[in-house]
Protein backbone atom coordinates (compact mmCIF):
# COMPACT_ATOMS: atom_id res chain seq x y z
CA UNK A 1 0.00 0.00 0.00
CA UNK A 2 2.96 2.47 0.56
CA UNK A 3 4.29 1.69 -3.06
CA UNK A 4 4.27 4.38 -5.98
CA UNK A 5 0.24 3.89 -6.31
CA UNK A 6 -0.62 3.18 -2.94
CA UNK A 7 -3.89 5.40 -1.96
CA UNK A 8 -4.58 6.58 -5.41
CA UNK A 9 -8.08 5.61 -7.63
CA UNK A 10 -8.17 4.31 -11.40
CA UNK A 11 -10.41 3.87 -13.20
CA UNK A 12 -10.83 1.07 -15.78
CA UNK A 13 -13.61 0.66 -18.11
CA UNK A 14 -14.49 -3.23 -19.74
CA UNK A 15 -13.20 -3.84 -16.11
CA UNK A 16 -16.22 -6.83 -16.29
CA UNK A 17 -13.82 -9.32 -17.08
CA UNK A 18 -10.65 -10.25 -18.83
CA UNK A 19 -8.17 -8.15 -19.31
CA UNK A 20 -9.71 -5.19 -17.66
CA UNK A 21 -11.02 -7.67 -14.16
CA UNK A 22 -7.04 -8.78 -14.27
CA UNK A 23 -5.51 -5.26 -14.59
CA UNK A 24 -8.18 -4.32 -11.68
CA UNK A 25 -7.04 -7.07 -9.60
CA UNK A 26 -3.40 -6.24 -10.28
CA UNK A 27 -4.09 -2.88 -9.17
CA UNK A 28 -5.78 -3.58 -6.26
CA UNK A 29 -2.93 -5.50 -4.69
CA UNK A 30 -0.70 -2.18 -5.33
CA UNK A 31 -2.83 -0.64 -3.19
CA UNK A 32 -5.21 1.43 -5.90
CA UNK A 33 -8.48 2.22 -5.39
CA UNK A 34 -10.51 1.11 -8.02
CA UNK A 35 -13.85 2.13 -10.19
CA UNK A 36 -15.23 -0.11 -12.66
CA UNK A 37 -16.82 0.97 -15.15
CA UNK A 38 -18.62 -1.17 -18.17
CA UNK A 39 -21.76 -3.70 -18.80
CA UNK A 40 -22.71 -6.32 -17.14
CA UNK A 41 -23.38 -4.63 -13.33
CA UNK A 42 -23.55 -8.09 -11.23
CA UNK A 43 -19.98 -8.85 -12.27
CA UNK A 44 -18.64 -5.50 -11.75
CA UNK A 45 -19.83 -5.45 -8.32
CA UNK A 46 -19.20 -8.81 -7.27
CA UNK A 47 -15.33 -7.94 -8.41
CA UNK A 48 -15.48 -4.54 -6.39
CA UNK A 49 -16.71 -7.05 -3.61
CA UNK A 50 -13.61 -9.17 -4.15
CA UNK A 51 -10.94 -6.78 -4.48
CA UNK A 52 -9.01 -5.67 -0.88
CA UNK A 53 -9.33 -2.10 -1.16
CA UNK A 54 -12.13 0.62 -1.87
CA UNK A 55 -13.74 -0.08 -5.42
CA UNK A 56 -16.92 1.33 -6.74
CA UNK A 57 -18.91 -0.26 -9.38
CA UNK A 58 -20.49 1.31 -12.31
CA UNK A 59 -22.83 0.30 -15.32
CA UNK A 60 -22.29 2.59 -17.45
CA UNK A 61 -22.10 2.66 -21.61
CA UNK A 62 -18.66 4.37 -23.10
CA UNK A 63 -20.18 5.85 -26.01
CA UNK A 64 -22.92 7.54 -23.64
CA UNK A 65 -20.99 10.98 -23.14
CA UNK A 66 -23.65 12.00 -20.57
CA UNK A 67 -23.72 9.10 -18.62
CA UNK A 68 -19.88 8.79 -18.46
CA UNK A 69 -20.17 12.31 -17.14
CA UNK A 70 -22.51 10.43 -14.20
CA UNK A 71 -20.09 8.18 -14.12
CA UNK A 72 -16.98 10.24 -13.28
CA UNK A 73 -18.72 12.51 -10.66
CA UNK A 74 -19.87 8.63 -8.89
CA UNK A 75 -15.87 8.02 -8.94
CA UNK A 76 -15.07 11.70 -7.55
CA UNK A 77 -17.61 11.59 -4.78
CA UNK A 78 -17.00 7.73 -3.31
CA UNK A 79 -13.25 7.26 -4.43
CA UNK A 80 -11.51 10.58 -4.62
CA UNK A 81 -10.12 12.25 -7.77
CA UNK A 82 -8.32 9.58 -10.35
CA UNK A 83 -5.04 9.83 -10.92
CA UNK A 84 -4.65 7.11 -13.82
CA UNK A 85 -7.57 5.82 -16.05
CA UNK A 86 -7.22 2.81 -18.37
CA UNK A 87 -9.21 2.64 -21.71
CA UNK A 88 -10.10 -0.94 -22.16
CA UNK A 89 -13.36 -1.34 -23.14
CA UNK A 90 -13.82 -3.32 -26.21
CA UNK A 91 -15.72 -5.01 -29.03
CA UNK A 92 -15.18 -6.89 -32.34
CA UNK A 93 -16.87 -10.03 -34.12
CA UNK A 94 -15.83 -11.85 -37.39
CA UNK A 95 -16.24 -12.45 -41.15
CA UNK A 96 -15.53 -11.14 -44.27
CA UNK A 97 -16.22 -7.02 -44.93
CA UNK A 98 -18.05 -7.56 -47.85
CA UNK A 99 -21.33 -9.52 -45.79
CA UNK A 100 -20.89 -7.34 -42.26
CA UNK A 101 -23.49 -6.04 -40.78
CA UNK A 102 -23.54 -2.44 -40.97
CA UNK A 103 -25.14 -1.04 -38.27
CA UNK A 104 -22.76 -3.13 -35.75
CA UNK A 105 -19.68 -2.20 -37.54
CA UNK A 106 -20.38 0.96 -36.85
CA UNK A 107 -21.39 0.04 -33.28
CA UNK A 108 -17.73 -1.98 -32.91
CA UNK A 109 -15.88 1.39 -33.91
CA UNK A 110 -17.86 3.83 -31.70
CA UNK A 111 -17.14 1.50 -28.75
CA UNK A 112 -13.51 1.33 -29.45
CA UNK A 113 -12.48 4.43 -30.71
CA UNK A 114 -15.26 6.84 -29.79
CA UNK A 115 -15.43 5.01 -26.97
CA UNK A 116 -12.07 5.78 -25.82
CA UNK A 117 -12.07 9.05 -26.68
CA UNK A 118 -15.20 9.82 -24.96
CA UNK A 119 -13.26 8.10 -21.68
CA UNK A 120 -10.21 10.27 -22.20
CA UNK A 121 -12.11 13.73 -22.70
CA UNK A 122 -14.41 12.92 -19.61
CA UNK A 123 -11.48 11.97 -16.85
CA UNK A 124 -8.99 14.57 -18.76
CA UNK A 125 -9.71 17.32 -15.93
CA UNK A 126 -9.01 14.77 -13.08
CA UNK A 127 -5.37 13.58 -14.85
CA UNK A 128 -4.76 17.43 -15.53
CA UNK A 129 -5.07 18.30 -11.37
CA UNK A 130 -3.04 14.89 -10.46
CA UNK A 131 -0.70 14.85 -13.70
CA UNK A 132 -1.74 11.37 -13.82
CA UNK A 133 -1.43 8.55 -16.65
CA UNK A 134 -3.57 7.69 -19.00
CA UNK A 135 -3.38 3.93 -20.47
CA UNK A 136 -5.09 3.17 -24.04
CA UNK A 137 -5.04 -0.69 -24.48
CA UNK A 138 -4.40 -0.64 -28.16
CA UNK A 139 -3.67 -4.29 -30.02
CA UNK A 140 -1.17 -6.24 -32.28
CA UNK A 141 -4.16 -5.26 -34.57
CA UNK A 142 -3.02 -1.86 -34.80
CA UNK A 143 0.50 -2.67 -36.15
CA UNK A 144 -0.92 -5.36 -38.16
CA UNK A 145 -4.18 -5.60 -39.29
CA UNK A 146 -5.74 -8.84 -40.45
CA UNK A 147 -8.63 -10.04 -42.30
CA UNK A 148 -12.03 -11.47 -41.29
CA UNK A 149 -11.80 -8.18 -38.34
CA UNK A 150 -11.63 -5.11 -40.45
CA UNK A 151 -13.69 -3.03 -37.82
CA UNK A 152 -11.72 -4.19 -34.68
CA UNK A 153 -8.69 -3.65 -36.46
CA UNK A 154 -9.69 -0.20 -37.36
CA UNK A 155 -11.11 1.31 -34.29
CA UNK A 156 -7.82 -0.19 -33.05
CA UNK A 157 -5.48 1.87 -35.45
CA UNK A 158 -7.94 4.19 -34.56
CA UNK A 159 -6.84 4.61 -31.01
CA UNK A 160 -3.50 4.17 -31.67
CA UNK A 161 -3.43 7.09 -33.65
CA UNK A 162 -5.77 9.18 -31.07
CA UNK A 163 -3.37 8.17 -27.73
CA UNK A 164 -0.53 9.59 -29.81
CA UNK A 165 -1.93 13.23 -30.74
CA UNK A 166 -3.68 12.87 -27.23
CA UNK A 167 -0.03 12.35 -25.78
CA UNK A 168 1.07 15.47 -27.37
CA UNK A 169 -1.10 17.43 -26.58
CA UNK A 170 -0.95 16.98 -22.67
CA UNK A 171 2.57 16.29 -22.26
CA UNK A 172 3.37 19.94 -20.99
CA UNK A 173 0.50 19.21 -18.30
CA UNK A 174 2.25 16.87 -17.07
CA UNK A 175 0.02 13.99 -18.05
CA UNK A 176 1.44 10.99 -19.52
CA UNK A 177 0.10 8.79 -22.67
CA UNK A 178 0.60 5.28 -22.58
CA UNK A 179 -0.10 2.74 -25.39
CA UNK A 180 -0.52 -0.81 -24.60
CA UNK A 181 0.15 -3.46 -27.15
CA UNK A 182 -1.33 -6.68 -26.82
CA UNK A 183 -1.63 -10.14 -28.67
CA UNK A 184 -3.90 -12.81 -28.67
CA UNK A 185 -4.83 -13.18 -25.46
CA UNK A 186 -7.22 -15.78 -23.80
CA UNK A 187 -10.47 -14.08 -22.92
CA UNK A 188 -13.95 -15.02 -23.59
CA UNK A 189 -13.86 -13.23 -26.85
CA UNK A 190 -10.63 -15.37 -28.30
CA UNK A 191 -12.30 -18.29 -27.08
CA UNK A 192 -15.65 -17.73 -28.56
CA UNK A 193 -13.83 -16.65 -31.93
CA UNK A 194 -12.05 -19.94 -31.78
CA UNK A 195 -15.06 -21.22 -31.49
CA UNK A 196 -15.74 -20.66 -35.04
CA UNK A 197 -13.45 -22.96 -37.49
CA UNK A 198 -12.73 -20.53 -40.19
CA UNK A 199 -11.14 -17.83 -37.25
CA UNK A 200 -9.39 -20.76 -35.55
CA UNK A 201 -7.28 -21.46 -38.97
CA UNK A 202 -6.75 -17.94 -39.93
CA UNK A 203 -5.09 -17.87 -36.73
CA UNK A 204 -3.19 -20.70 -37.42
CA UNK A 205 -1.76 -19.53 -40.75
CA UNK A 206 0.15 -17.17 -38.73
CA UNK A 207 3.75 -17.44 -38.04
CA UNK A 208 4.96 -18.19 -35.01
CA UNK A 209 4.55 -16.77 -32.06
CA UNK A 210 2.19 -14.96 -33.40
CA UNK A 211 -0.59 -17.26 -33.78
CA UNK A 212 -0.09 -18.38 -29.61
CA UNK A 213 -2.48 -17.18 -27.27
CA UNK A 214 -1.14 -16.39 -24.26
CA UNK A 215 -2.62 -16.29 -20.34
CA UNK A 216 -4.45 -12.73 -19.27
CA UNK A 217 -3.03 -12.60 -16.21
CA UNK A 218 0.14 -12.01 -17.29
CA UNK A 219 -0.98 -9.52 -19.62
CA UNK A 220 -2.61 -7.73 -17.00
CA UNK A 221 0.18 -7.81 -14.45
CA UNK A 222 2.15 -6.46 -17.48
CA UNK A 223 0.10 -3.45 -18.10
CA UNK A 224 0.03 -2.47 -14.09
CA UNK A 225 3.50 -2.51 -14.65
CA UNK A 226 3.27 0.17 -17.16
CA UNK A 227 0.88 2.14 -14.66
CA UNK A 228 3.39 1.95 -11.86
CA UNK A 229 6.28 3.06 -14.24
CA UNK A 230 3.94 5.55 -17.12
CA UNK A 231 5.47 3.53 -19.85
CA UNK A 232 4.65 5.30 -23.07
CA UNK A 233 4.41 2.24 -24.63
CA UNK A 234 3.75 -1.78 -23.45
CA UNK A 235 4.06 -4.61 -25.28
CA UNK A 236 2.82 -8.30 -24.02
CA UNK A 237 4.57 -10.83 -24.63
CA UNK A 238 8.13 -8.15 -25.29
CA UNK A 239 8.63 -9.74 -28.59
CA UNK A 240 5.72 -7.72 -29.92
CA UNK A 241 8.05 -4.55 -30.13
CA UNK A 242 9.89 -6.11 -32.64
CA UNK A 243 6.90 -5.76 -35.02
CA UNK A 244 7.17 -1.75 -34.23
CA UNK A 245 9.76 -1.29 -37.11
CA UNK A 246 8.95 -4.40 -40.03
CA UNK A 247 5.16 -2.67 -39.33
CA UNK A 248 5.22 -0.92 -42.85
CA UNK A 249 5.99 -4.68 -44.28
CA UNK A 250 3.32 -6.48 -42.98
CA UNK A 251 0.47 -5.46 -44.82
CA UNK A 252 1.98 -6.60 -48.10
CA UNK A 253 3.36 -10.19 -45.94
CA UNK A 254 -0.56 -10.42 -44.60
CA UNK A 255 -2.14 -10.25 -48.08
CA UNK A 256 0.57 -12.43 -50.05
CA UNK A 257 -0.32 -15.10 -47.49
CA UNK A 258 -4.22 -14.25 -47.21
CA UNK A 259 -4.17 -14.52 -50.88
CA UNK A 260 -2.97 -18.50 -51.25
CA UNK A 261 -4.64 -19.62 -47.95
CA UNK A 262 -8.40 -17.77 -47.58
CA UNK A 263 -9.70 -19.41 -50.30
CA UNK A 264 -9.00 -22.83 -49.50
CA UNK A 265 -10.45 -22.27 -46.38
CA UNK A 266 -13.77 -20.78 -47.88
CA UNK A 267 -13.78 -23.93 -49.89
CA UNK A 268 -14.08 -25.82 -46.67
CA UNK A 269 -15.92 -23.83 -44.42
CA UNK A 270 -18.19 -20.99 -45.25
CA UNK A 271 -17.18 -17.78 -44.15
CA UNK A 272 -20.24 -16.80 -41.74
CA UNK A 273 -20.16 -13.30 -40.19
CA UNK A 274 -20.28 -14.05 -36.23
CA UNK A 275 -22.38 -11.69 -33.85
CA UNK A 276 -20.21 -9.73 -31.74
CA UNK A 277 -17.78 -12.03 -29.78
CA UNK A 278 -17.57 -13.17 -25.92
CA UNK A 279 -19.66 -12.52 -22.83
CA UNK A 280 -18.70 -8.99 -23.14
CA UNK A 281 -19.69 -8.32 -26.75
CA UNK A 282 -22.96 -10.18 -26.08
CA UNK A 283 -24.03 -7.99 -22.99
CA UNK A 284 -22.65 -4.57 -25.25
CA UNK A 285 -25.59 -6.06 -27.88
CA UNK A 286 -27.95 -6.49 -25.10
CA UNK A 287 -27.25 -2.59 -23.84
CA UNK A 288 -27.04 -0.89 -27.37
CA UNK A 289 -30.08 -2.41 -28.57
CA UNK A 290 -31.04 -3.69 -32.30
CA UNK A 291 -27.50 -3.75 -34.87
Amino acid sequence: MSGPLGGRTAVITGAARGIGAGLARELAARGMRLALLGHEGDRLRRLADDLPVPALAYEVDVTDDAALEQAADAVRTGLGTPSVVVANAAVADAGLFADSDPARWRRIVDVNLTGSANTARTFLPDLTATKGYHLQVASLAAIGAAPMMSAYCASKAGVEAFAHSLRAEVAHLGVTVGLGYLTWIRTDLIEDADRHSVMQELRGHMPWPVRDVYPPDRAAARLARAVERRSTAVYYPRWLRVAQPVRAAMPAVITRATRHYLPRIEKRSPLHHTDLLGGGGTADAKASGPG
